[in-house]
């Protein structure tokens, strides 16, 4: 079973949808037992970074012990922004730090929010997308977006005046800065893969 982190920030109830559309045994908890007994954990969120690390509260010490232990995590919007280390949104905020770097504000000069369809180049190498294709549309909503300082990570990028990093890999850590659950057949594709990492954890 995965479960959605119920926090109180956003597109929860669309994502849990959306996995119940691919036949996926979901659950919006935020129980300790829940997120200790799951195959994988997900993520969401459309708020502020700082909001959103409020709202979770003393959930973010469980989130790191047991992603620290291998449990799979896939961070949606927001929830993919938290798992770098900090944001300057709205003042400097610390993320769950699974991932090195940080959450800036979109360049100058571009439209913000960055909001619509963007195509995105498609790493093989990553698990989110393997059997996807090279290349697909996904849509995005935000104003930040992550600056990654870590060598371990692997990343897909869109073209939005420079490449803005929309999708992350680090071992067991997974973060899409697209929301999947809205992008159609491609976005379903990506929690398909998902839910197969989670049930080979």
């Amino acid at each position: 079973m995965i479960v959605v982190i119920n926090y109180a920030v956003g597109n929860v109830k669309s994502v849990c949808n959306a996995f119940e559309h691919i036949g996926c045994e979901v659950k919006l908890s935020r129980n300790a037992s829940d997120i200790e007994h799951s195959s994988g954990l997900v993520l969401p969120g459309v708020a502020a970074f700082g909001y959103a690390m409020n709202a979770l509260g003393d959930l973010a010490d469980l989130l790191k012990k047991v992603v620290r232990q291998g449990k799979p995590i896939l961070g949606i919007c927001v929830g993919y922004q938290l798992l770098f280390e900090q944001s300057c949104e709205h003042g400097d905020n610390k993320g769950l730090g699974f991932i090195s770097g940080k959450v800036i504000k979109l360049p100058d000069g571009l439209t913000i929010p960055h909001m619509g369809w963007n195509s995105v180049e498609l790493p093989q190498n990553m698990e989110l997308f393997k059997g996807i294709g090279e290349n697909k549309h996904f849509y995005f909503a935000h104003s930040y977006y992550s600056q990654t300082t870590d060598s371990q990570a692997k990343f897909a990028y869109t073209d939005y005046g420079f490449k803005l990093p929309a999708a992350v890999q680090k071992s067991n850590v997974y973060g899409t800065q697209f929301h999947p659950e809205k992008s159609g057949p491609s976005g379903l594709a990506v929690l398909k893969n998902f839910q197969k990492i989670c049930e080979n954890y």
